[in-house]
């Protein structure tokens, strides 16, 4: 049993949106005592063949909130994803709220500045976000009281979000059938995501956990709810009885075989600008670079 200040009589509830090009889920988490939400993991359409954005995703997440009279005090990034462009910017401009994410942003934006070299306009100090938050931090979506897991391993600015009896856990975990994330991007550590992971398995069993990504394994259909205590019951990669060395090794050989998210290259330069595109170019126009052999 973890020493957290887990609040399980606080039951928030949590609207997930699923992104199909992306396989992404974003959160629309509600406090039932009042009007106040906070929206997690949101997505901005990309197409690369076309360089073309779209705003369908997040339009659904607007349309959501507006529908239901709520209002958004927070728009959290659980880390800086390499698989869609985050659409936080937008959301902001049209709904207000916070934009989170983790302290150590800062890591992932020193990494990524150098890999797409980029130039001292680009600041390396996560003042994009109006928040950085440390481990233990907590913060308030109206009555709910929340609280951040800093869960490096994925990333080294991953982290997971409890809220009342329900956790965000962005990719650090997937459905007991998916397993875990990925630990080969620059920056992650597969035995720091395992530790990561043991952390928040610790958390009561009870206690309902929200994916950020699921592909069906084996043809079943989409999911993105579980529990505690279904992943160590079940997860294929972190259940109870898998140690720490026998995890390394299976990630470390996983992940060898694993080809880059196709829309790392976009993806990673927009999100470390916390959702906005690079500066333009002395013609107006916005280019993102193509590191030839840099990843």
């Amino acid at each position: 049993m973890s020493n957290w200040p887990v609040n399980l009589e606080q039951k928030p509830d949590v609207r997930g949106f699923f992104d199909p090009e992306t396989n992404t889920i974003s959160y629309c988490v509600k406090d039932p005592g009042s009007n106040a939400c906070a929206l997690y993991d949101s997505v901005l359409d990309f197409d690369f063949a076309s360089g073309r954005t779209s705003k369908k995703s997040a339009d659904a997440l607007i349309e959501y909130v507006k529908e239901q009279g709520l209002k958004v005090e927070w728009i959290i990034e659980s880390h800086v994803h390499a698989d869609h462009l985050s659409a936080a910017p937008y959301l902001q401009e049209e709904l207000g709220g916070k934009l989170g994410i983790s302290a150590r942003v800062v890591e992932v934006q020193d990494i990524f500045g150098k890999i797409f070299n980029e130039g001292t306009e680009f600041q390396r100090d996560g003042s994009q976000f109006d928040a950085l938050f440390e481990e233990g931090d907590t913060y308030q979506i109206g009555t709910l009281s929340a609280f951040v897991m800093v869960t490096p391993g994925h990333t080294p600015a991953c982290t997971c979000h409890v809220i009342g009896d329900a956790i965000i856990v962005g990719d650090t975990l997937f459905m007991p059938d998916g397993g875990s994330a990925r630990a080969d991007f620059p920056g992650g550590d597969a035995r720091q995501l395992y530790q990561s992971i043991q952390k928040v398995l610790s958390l009561p069993e009870q206690m309902r956990m929200f994916i950020c990504h699921d592909y069906g394994p084996g043809g079943r259909d989409i999911a993105w709810e579980t529990t505690i205590a279904e992943q160590r019951a079940l997860n294929i990669h972190v259940k109870d009885g898998i140690d720490e060395e026998a995890y390394v090794k299976m990630r470390t050989e996983r992940d060898a075989q694993l080809s880059m998210p196709k829309l790392i290259i976009p993806s990673v330069q927009v999100n470390m600008r916390a959702g906005d595109m690079p500066a333009p170019a002395s013609d107006g126009k916005t280019y993102l670079k193509v590191p030839v052999d840099g990843l």
